[in-house]
């Protein structure tokens, strides 16, 4: 079975390299892509261009950066976590991010993982690999 990856990411080289690791990781996966906060939660919703749930499955992870466009990673990950349809799907926040404000306020929301981006390739390859082998689908 396939992991499906929803990553909520604004840099497009960003993006390439967790493309990139996912791949070496070697969990076959299908990812989907938005580039805002509000995407995101059309996404989650199944609002506008998303409401075709065959083509839009709910992810079995997503991979949500802080630093968004149109609504703010922090806002969306408290709207996920409060909603009882969403809240049990496991978020990793993968960020530029590495403030302790952030990182503490993500793990009260109850984030699986917290990445931050600035560790280097082989810390994030590791980091990722890690949260998730511990998915289950």
């Amino acid at each position: 079975m396939s992991l499906n990856i929803l990553m909520v990411e604004d840099n497009l080289s960003h993006q390439k390299i967790t493309e990139y690791i996912l791949k070496k990781i070697g969990i076959p996966f299908s990812l989907f892509v938005v580039r805002d906060g509000q995407m995101v939660l059309d996404y989650l919703y199944h609002k506008g261009p998303y409401s075709d749930t065959d083509k839009f499955p709910l992810p079995h992870i997503i991979l949500l950066d802080l630093n968004l466009p149109k609504r703010d990673g922090r806002e969306v990950l408290k709207i996920i976590k409060e909603d009882d349809n969403l809240k049990n799907i496991p978020i990793v926040v993968v960020s530029t991010s590495d403030r302790e404000e952030d990182v503490n306020y993500a793990n009260r929301l109850g984030v699986a993982g917290y990445i931050s981006k600035s560790i280097g390739f082989d810390k994030l390859n590791l980091e990722l690999f890690n949260i998730l082998k511990n998915i289950k689908l």
